[in-house]
């Protein structure tokens, strides 16, 4: 195989992708998943015109993924964008693709990997994202997940837990803003809870019901980030609040505790505060240290050094803080804003332009950005 080919072709295919109507983005993708599949056949089937080949099958990936988002919006065009219980609604094919997806013969990573790329249209770069790991490194998972399930025949389900990581996965991307698959997820997920009756469905329902209901503030009318602390709370949707808590205490009473349900509670004591003053740190920490226990998730422990620092003092969430990797995305945001608190703003002005640097997104960019340039115009005063 040479790589140093197929490096020197792809500005040339991604250009030739482009001209016949691709926009960037979408024919960087394609080209991708072309090189994967490359990578795979032209060892023992090397092809007579090697950018020919890879112009040919990117731009049928490009048609793939085209045609699959096409469907995507159609089903979300019939999701209102506040979606309401349904529980007489019928099960459609998506949810099916989902278990499919979650093959026995894939570990949970490759499942939750290639269902997230096949199904939920998420790109390789978004996922990697996703899951704290290079662009290279998931593209080669998702590239063995496709080779491992290639001859199987998909007649058996996949694991309930994966399909319930692909779900809050494909809810969270949605959310960002990046890509609107937030009300999808809700409806799938509200199918799942009418089918299962189980406390983590349930949980994983409270949680996407609590977070959708904060969308409408979670940004300016220009589009910026607004903190939680900052929002407007009387844009709030009450409705799905009382919704969300609903289905979280009646989840609760099974007494069978999950990292969905532990993390809607948190969500659900957010959304209890009239204001931001009036919010129950105290038992925010105490439930991130139930989800710290039920997953070891080192985002879980990010979120819980931010509560320390609200519930017992900067001091406090930095001396949480320091048992972290400081290679945790988010991580020098967090500590920005505990050494503000903690009354260094020299440091955390130049944790916020760090922060900035690393963000995920344009609107998360901005906002670290103003966060730094308002610090430096303190200091400079």
């Amino acid at each position: 195989m040479d790589e140093a080919l197929l490096r020197s072709l792809t500005p040339t295919v991604i250009g030739v992708l482009v001209r016949r109507g691709a926009d960037f983005a979408a024919a960087e993708d394609a080209v991708q998943d072309a090189l994967i599949e490359a990578v795979g056949r032209w060892p023992d089937d090397p092809p007579r015109d090697p950018q020919g080949w890879l112009v040919t099958v990117a731009w049928r990936k490009f048609l793939d993924a085209t045609r699959a988002e096409t469907s995507r919006r159609q089903r979300e065009e019939r999701v209102e964008e506040e979606p309401a219980p349904e529980p007489g609604a019928a099960v459609d094919d998506t949810l099916q693709l989902y278990f499919l997806c979650a093959h026995p013969s894939l570990t949970p990573a490759s499942a939750v990997a290639l269902t997230l790329r096949a199904v939920g249209g998420l790109t390789t770069r978004q996922i990697a994202q996703a899951y704290l790991v290079p662009e290279a490194t998931m593209a080669q998972r998702i590239s063995r997940a496709k080779k491992t399930v290639s001859g199987v025949r998909f007649t058996r389900t996949g694991d309930f837990t994966t399909v319930l990581r692909v779900l809050y996965l494909v809810f969270n991307e949605g959310y960002s803003g990046d890509v609107d698959l937030a009300a999808e997820a809700i409806r799938l997920t509200r199918q799942l809870a009418v089918r299962t009756h189980d406390e983590e469905v349930a949980g994983l329902l409270a949680l996407m019901l609590l977070h959708h209901a904060r969308r409408a503030a979670r940004t300016g009318p220009d589009g910026s980030l607004v903190p939680l602390a900052e929002q407007d709370r009387s844009l709030w949707n009450t409705r799905l609040i009382t919704e969300g808590v609903d289905i979280l205490q009646t989840a609760l009473t099974g007494d069978r505790l999950g990292e969905f349900q532990a993390q809607a509670a948190i969500a659900a004591l957010h959304a209890d505060a009239q204001t931001a003053e009036e919010t129950d740190w105290v038992q925010i920490v105490e439930w991130y240290d139930e989800l710290v226990r039920l997953t070891g998730s080192p985002v879980a422990r990010l979120n819980r050094a931010v509560a320390v620092g609200e519930a017992d003092g900067a001091r406090a969430g930095l001396a949480a803080l320091a048992e972290l990797d400081p290679a945790l995305p988010r991580y020098s945001a967090v500590a920005a804003y505990l050494h503000e608190r903690d009354g260094d703003p020299a440091t955390a002005a130049r944790l916020y332009a760090e922060a900035a640097r690393a963000a995920a997104s344009v609107p998360e960019r901005d906002h670290l950005t103003r966060q730094a340039a308002r610090l430096n115009v303190r200091l400079r005063g």
